[in-house]
């Protein structure tokens, strides 16, 4: 937005700043000139025309701003405030004189004293084909940025939602392997939605909170008088997720022991409650996922191998966020839109400044730690972004 210094008289002043608390968060494009068709004021809507950045930086003629020309117009129908009193408001016909600038009406501002030093302009709406995207919409996602509630224009996530949508179609196990906050419950939701068991429950287990003894509880159930503090029986999360889809997240953190349970239950399709004697059929599919590679800790012999192959019949892989660092744009603007609707304010953008050290940023915790930076941050400080490298 283009802000001239305020003028010296003080009604003048006065209304040049109402015009700049009114205007600035417009969609219409407005400006003041004044008498010598100098662009004193101008919110950020009218220079989105295709305007350069250095534009911006002189106090730039009307005509050189908005008709693109280096000379002045042959006729404008806007003098008409300026040399004749009376006129309270001059109009431009879509074909008229002001089409070049796109001006529609043009209003008079008076001095202290009664004398016409500047006007205010409003133009045409510009046709979104024709004017400069604003930050939103650089960053907006397209139709095919999006996958359920996975978002990214890189060639690794574009490769990452076409396996996704053949994964879907199946009833296969899959092992999902990404760094931490990369969103492997947000993938395995995706799969999920996607599939035929959309409309029955997703449960998700976090194998690595939670120890063996009470993991085994949770997942298969268990009969009253199994343990110290059994008093009923208990239905488990396989049950509770018959025909849609279990998720096991952190398998890797899982001991031998229950390894060997889980592929029992893999192999026959079935689980048998913890102190019960009769086994139940399960229809859930498992999705299970780690940030550790579990190849390698089967080759060191922490995992159990034919559970892996179980597992890992579909494999898939979440990028880490410095391999998709073209992405960050659009994961920036839509965790801003998000946080403005939650908030109820306006959709605000972020500089290039600030985007380009946010695309420079570490972020070691991926695309978790770029929303919860987002969430924390009050404002936009690219130097605080910057200290993260």
């Amino acid at each position: 937005m283009f802000n001239a210094p305020l003028p010296s008289d003080p009604i003048i002043a006065a209304r040049l700043e109402a015009i700049r608390q009114l205007a600035g968060g417009l969609s219409e494009r407005v400006a003041v000139m004044d008498r010598a068709f100098n662009v004193v004021y101008a919110n950020e809507t009218a220079w989105t025309a295709g305007q350069s950045k250095a534009t911006h930086q002189h106090r730039a003629k009307c005509y050189e701003a908005f008709a693109h020309r280096t000379d002045p117009c042959e006729a404008c129908p806007a003098t008409k405030v300026f040399e004749a009193p009376e006129v309270q408001c001059v109009s431009c016909s879509a074909g008229g004189a002001g089409a070049a600038c796109g001006m529609q009406q043009a209003f008079p501002l008076a001095d202290q004293n009664g004398t016409v030093e500047s006007m205010l302009v409003l133009f045409k709406p510009v046709p979104k084909s024709l004017r400069r995207a604003t930050p939103q919409e650089s960053f907006a996602p397209a139709e095919d940025d999006r996958l359920g509630d996975l978002l990214g224009r890189s060639p690794a996530m574009r490769q990452l939602f076409d396996m996704t949508r053949l994964v879907a179609e199946s009833s296969a196990t899959v092992l999902i392997h990404g760094e931490s906050g990369t969103g492997k419950e947000l993938l395995a939701r995706t799969i999920h939605a996607l599939s035929s068991r959309r409309d029955r429950p997703f449960v998700v287990v976090d194998c690595g909170s939670l120890p063996e003894t009470l993991l085994e509880s949770e997942l298969f159930g268990h009969v009253k008088g199994a343990f110290t503090g059994a008093v009923a029986n208990k239905r488990g999360l396989f049950e509770e997720a018959e025909g849609g889809t279990i998720f096991l997240d952190e398998i890797a953190d899982t001991r031998p022991v229950f390894q060997a349970k889980l592929l029992r239950v893999l192999q026959e399709g079935e689980i048998k409650p913890v102190g019960g004697t009769r086994s139940i059929k399960i229809h859930a599919r498992v999705i299970s996922a780690s940030n550790k590679d579990l190849a390698e800790l089967v080759k060191a012999k922490t995992f159990r191998e034919d559970l892996y192959y179980r597992l890992a019949v579909l494999p898939l892989y979440i990028p880490a966020l410095r391999e998709r660092r073209e992405d960050i744009p659009l994961l920036v603007q839509s965790f801003v839109t998000a946080s403005c609707a939650r908030h109820h304010q306006a959709v605000r953008s972020v500089d290039e400044k600030t985007m380009r050290a946010l695309c420079e940023a570490a972020w070691h915790g991926n695309v978790r730690e770029l929303q919860h930076y987002n969430r924390a941050s009050r404002r936009d400080d690219s130097r605080s972004v910057a200290r993260m490298r």
